[in-house]
């Protein structure tokens, strides 16, 4: 009888403390709210519309809610986050042939950000909190690093270095703490006065040393990969090298993948890249294969020779599964037909063209600290954003590589299938 006693009161503890409280309707609309505001900035530059000034007020807002608002009503938030901000994700599993799977992968993704943001705003104390957010970018559930509170800012006046997001916390997070302890004073604003400091100054952009021509190709994944338009889309590729040449380009970027296939097997197409690269430098997209190992690479023409940059970051369950092996062996049979996972360059590649140093990227890569370290004043990225088209996804990416070339002062040349090209 006792032990049924303690069974039925801890399902009632459960009941009250738990599903009243973290499913009232209040906790998941205003939860909802602020993650409409934490998801403003992208979906406001998604529909062309970014105001810095509106992005700066919002931006605090956020930071301000995220310090000072109950865990319950941050754990939805961190659940729309998930939603608002990484849906896409789902997007690809349709090119595998597992629609169906797209709505779990979404929660799935909503359920990580929700246990995430329940471990942020555990800590009452809104100092404690603070420095949780502060160190929030370095940790990346299944190694998937997009989310980065600091991104709010990237197109604001505030700076997104981390000394200026620690002054803004530090700021806030002293307001929410007078505030809560009732200690209101005639000059009480003033503590948000140090905000100042974390304003960025107008940086100049350093510009190529020369004329780069950007493909911007708009193909669609399930043509891209499909062999019956192979022959189609190389033709249209070296349509766009011949329009660069009449325009007196010095160089052409076409994007990752722009020739679907393993570049490095096809003897006649590099002869006849090798032949281009006499008029004009081109830098493309395509696979290598090494024996039995795959590569996601950035081939280099320049002047008849041939340069290969692969890939050093993978896209988690993209390109890689970031699980023990016996896992991955599993899910690669299951839902892949037991292809391998790609191979890797053990660091980034970098380039000398004319004497000028370019770090390469391909795609998600180019929003890794680790591209950056080189410290090289350019960055050459490609992208094939097909795969999660039409989405927020090339926005948010967008928004990543203004991040990067904010915080390492670089100078990125992107272009991208479905993307957003540009030099940013």
């Amino acid at each position: 009888m006792k032990l049924k006693h303690y069974l039925r009161l801890a399902y009632e503890s459960f009941i009250n403390k738990f599903l009243k409280g973290y499913f009232s309707t209040f906790n998941i609309i205003k939860g909802l709210g602020i993650a409409i505001i934490l998801s403003f900035f992208i979906y406001s530059a998604y529909l062309g519309y970014s105001s810095k000034l509106l992005n700066t007020i919002l931006g605090l807002l956020c930071i301000y809610l995220l310090l000072s608002c109950k865990q319950k009503i941050l754990s939805w938030s961190g659940f729309f986050v998930g939603i608002f901000w990484f849906y896409w994700i789902a997007l690809s599993f349709k090119y595998y042939g597992f629609v169906y799977m797209e709505p779990l992968i979404m929660l799935l993704i909503a359920a990580v950000y929700f246990l995430f943001f329940w471990i942020l705003s555990y800590p009452k104390n809104p100092f404690i909190r603070a420095v949780l957010l502060l160190f929030a970018s370095y940790v990346h559930p299944f190694e998937f690093s997009w989310f980065k509170p600091e991104l709010i800012f990237t197109q604001s006046y505030i700076g997104i270095q981390k000394w200026q997001f620690a002054i803004v916390l530090f700021a806030i997070s002293s307001f929410v703490y007078l505030y809560k302890n009732r200690e209101m004073k005639p000059l009480y604003f003033l503590i948000l006065a140090p905000t100042v400091f974390a304003f960025q100054p107008q940086i100049n952009i350093q510009k190529p040393p020369f004329s780069i021509y950007l493909y911007d190709q708009k193909l669609p994944q399930d043509i891209k990969w499909n062999p019956r338009y192979t022959n189609q889309i190389i033709s249209k590729n070296f349509q766009a090298i011949n329009r660069a040449i009449n325009e007196n380009k010095k160089m052409i970027i076409l994007n990752e993948s722009a020739f679907p296939l393993f570049l490095n097997r096809k003897k006649e197409l590099l002869k006849r890249l090798k032949n281009f690269s006499k008029k004009i430098i081109i830098v493309t997209g395509a696979l290598r294969a090494d024996k039995d190992s795959f590569y996601n690479s950035t081939y280099y023409f320049i002047n008849g020779k041939i340069k290969i940059a692969d890939k050093v970051v993978l896209v988690p369950f993209g390109e890689k599964i970031p699980l023990p092996n016996f896992l991955v062996k599993i899910i690669n049979r299951l839902f892949f037909d037991g292809a391998s996972d790609f191979k890797t360059a053990k660091e980034p590649t970098v380039i000398d063209i004319n004497g000028i140093k370019f770090t390469n990227a391909i795609c998600y890569e180019a929003t890794e600290d680790i591209i950056y370290k080189k410290h090289t004043p350019f960055v050459i990225a490609v992208s094939n954003n097909a795969w999660f088209t039409p989405s927020i996804e090339p926005t948010l990416q967008n928004i990543l590589i203004r991040f990067y070339a904010k915080k390492y002062n670089t100078t990125i040349i992107h272009a991208a299938n479905m993307g957003i090209s540009g030099i940013f």
